[in-house]
């Protein structure tokens, strides 16, 4: 502190207040504005005339010097020009000059922890697995439907034979679901192209969770079921709705009643 006064005495004070006649009644002084909107350094600062008393205006004026050494000292811009890296912007302090880093090897972004590589990829090693991660239940067939008509409708129709509107617009046809080839496909299969997509069908992980992309596949499997099955496929005891109606002559066309074939027994189902 005794060092900071002598520098403040000898180099801050002006001469006048080192003279023994500074007791003296007063003192003139010219001191910054240090509150000068000017203030971006010592070139910036006013100067302004003030009037100090005795004893009084010694004591203050190495105060307010003390105070204009600190303000001084402090009014920098270090803060403001310090070394930092623009985005994307060459940088000599790597050997590739990338100023953006890539991520340290391991890391793993909030919420990407996929610890169940089957469940996330659809696929045991390289090859797409066949069975459901969890279990099928009526909701998740629900949520499929609902999944699938908002997401899949629009190019591989209601009933999965690839004719959807945007196909019959001009668009390239997908392939049906239910090709041989398909049907016997494992369900990773599907899974996995939705997931990184495939030939002319962009991926939809961005779009469908991927719990909702097993529903989906669960919905595939049931469209598939539905348009290949037989008798030999229903439960034993388990009632079938009954045959479709088989209608005679040409189909109705709107003005007028179908005629439906008679029953084996004799009678008709209608007209």
């Amino acid at each position: 502190m005794k060092r900071l006064l002598k520098i403040v005495s000898h180099h801050v004070i002006p001469s006048e207040a080192r003279d023994p006649q500074f007791f003296g009644p007063s003192l003139e002084l010219q001191i910054p504005r240090i509150f000068s909107p000017r203030c971006r350094g010592s070139e910036g600062l006013g100067m302004t005339r003030v009037t100090l008393l005795g004893v009084v205006g010694r004591i203050g004026v190495m105060v307010l010097s003390i105070a204009l050494l600190l303000i001084c000292v402090a009014c920098r811009q270090d803060m403001h020009d310090q070394p930092r890296f623009k985005p994307l912007r060459e940088s000599d302090f790597y050997a590739d000059l990338r100023s953006a880093r890539p991520p340290v090897e391991g890391t793993v972004a909030r919420g990407q922890l996929h610890e169940d590589a089957y469940f996330y990829g659809g696929k045991i090693g390289n090859n797409p697995g066949d069975y459901m991660p969890f279990a099928v239940t009526a909701d998740v067939l629900a949520r499929g439907q609902e999944r699938y008509n908002i997401y899949c409708v629009p190019c591989h129709s209601q009933l999965g034979d690839g004719n959807g509107m945007i196909v019959q617009r001009g668009f390239r046809r997908p392939p049906s679901f239910h090709t041989d080839r398909l049907r016997k496909a494992p369900l990773g299969y599907f899974f996995d192209v939705m997931t990184n997509g495939f030939g002319a069908m962009t991926d939809y992980a961005s779009q469908i969770a991927p719990r909702d992309r097993w529903s989906i596949v669960v919905y595939i499997r049931a469209l598939q079921l539905s348009q290949a099955a037989t008798i030999a496929d229903v439960p034993t005891g388990q009632k079938v709705p009954s045959e479709p109606p088989q209608l005679r002559g040409d189909p109705p066309s709107g003005a007028t009643l179908p005629e439906l074939v008679a029953k084996p027994d004799g009678g008709q189902e209608g007209k």
